[in-house]
């Protein structure tokens, strides 16, 4: 078992330690966990900065991999939370900072916070969920420093209606930016936690990823807490086999491991 999205106290939303985060990891048997703490530079919300203190988060990462590393596995990762203002500052950091891995993921769109439901105002859902995908394309046409994409329908966390349009031909164009770059998804289990019923992204978007002969998958719960580490992991490696994915990815250095499944 993979746990490749985990946050700890060093993102701004999360209370937990990194200390218990991997001792819960052990004692349910995960294999490898990757720290993704939270990075979005200018975030418009201004209750919350999800800064990230670079230099003790190494300091403790070494620590508890000094610690726990016959027990398990602790890799070092950041979730980026991009808007295209904001990317020259991204590639300026990653350049100066060693990463096994990088979630490129989009919290906002048109400068506005998804979480609050400002963003969803004076819009339908289908322009709503049109921008955030097309603003997403943007974003990754230009930016490179990345291992994979995060919850790619994350707007359907915040507001969600059955007979909203998919939009899977802008998904589409967004494969077909990453794919030849030997980019990956992720499987983001916290859809089941918020109430969606599933994973993020759904399961006609890793279907498209597939048929576009997409192969780079991780798995991760986005726990904020440690009662969900590892939450769903079984039923989506049975969804991505039903699917025709052969193989879950773990990272080292910003290269992908592959795991037969």
């Amino acid at each position: 078992m993979f746990d490749y999205h985990v946050h700890s106290r060093f993102s701004a939303d999360c209370e937990a330690s990194m200390e218990e985060m991997i001792q819960n990891a052990i004692d349910k048997g995960i294999e490898e966990i990757c720290f993704t703490e939270h990075i979005d530079y200018d975030y418009p919300d201004p209750s919350i900065t999800f800064h990230l203190d670079l230099e003790s988060y190494q300091e403790k990462l070494k620590e508890m991999q000094d610690k726990y590393g016959q027990q398990i596995t602790i890799k070092k990762g950041v979730e980026l939370g991009v808007q295209p203002h904001v990317l020259k500052d991204y590639e300026n950091m990653v350049a100066n900072e060693a990463f096994d891995f990088i979630i490129c993921s989009m919290h906002t769109t048109n400068r506005q916070d998804l979480h609050s439901g400002e963003y969803f105002e004076d819009k339908t859902l289908d322009q709503a969920y049109e921008q955030y995908y097309r603003e997403f394309l943007s974003c990754i046409q230009s930016f490179k420093s990345y291992s994979i994409l995060g919850h790619l329908d994350l707007v359907k966390r915040y507001k969600y209606e059955p007979n909203v349009q998919s939009f899977l031909d802008i998904i589409e164009e967004i494969f077909k930016v990453i794919i030849p770059e030997g980019k990956g998804i992720e499987v983001n289990n916290s859809g089941f936690k918020y109430g969606l019923g599933q994973a993020m992204p759904s399961k006609d978007i890793l279907k498209l990823y597939k048929e576009m002969n997409g192969e780079i998958i991780t798995i991760g719960s986005d726990s904020h807490a440690p009662k969900t580490l590892g939450t769903h992991y079984e039923d989506t490696l049975k969804m991505l086999k039903a699917i025709g994915f052969k193989y879950v990815a773990t990272f080292e250095n910003q290269k992908p491991i592959f795991h037969k499944m």
